[in-house]
């Protein structure tokens, strides 16, 4: 993992995307499987941004 110290001052995204990197990684998660994962996490987390404007 890169510096704690540099991750303290990272915007909150980034520390998110370096936490889900290393369990994907940790976890032997391919690439092509991790992807499909976000799109459908990121389906989800528009759909929901969506519901929360209504």
């Amino acid at each position: 993992m890169p510096n704690d110290q540099s991750l303290d001052s990272a915007p909150e995204e980034i520390k998110l995307a370096v936490d889900l990197i290393y369990l994907l990684e940790s976890n032997d998660i391919s690439p092509e499987i991790a992807l499909k994962a976000i799109d459908i996490v990121q389906s989800d987390l528009r759909r929901q941004l969506e519901s929360s404007k209504q």
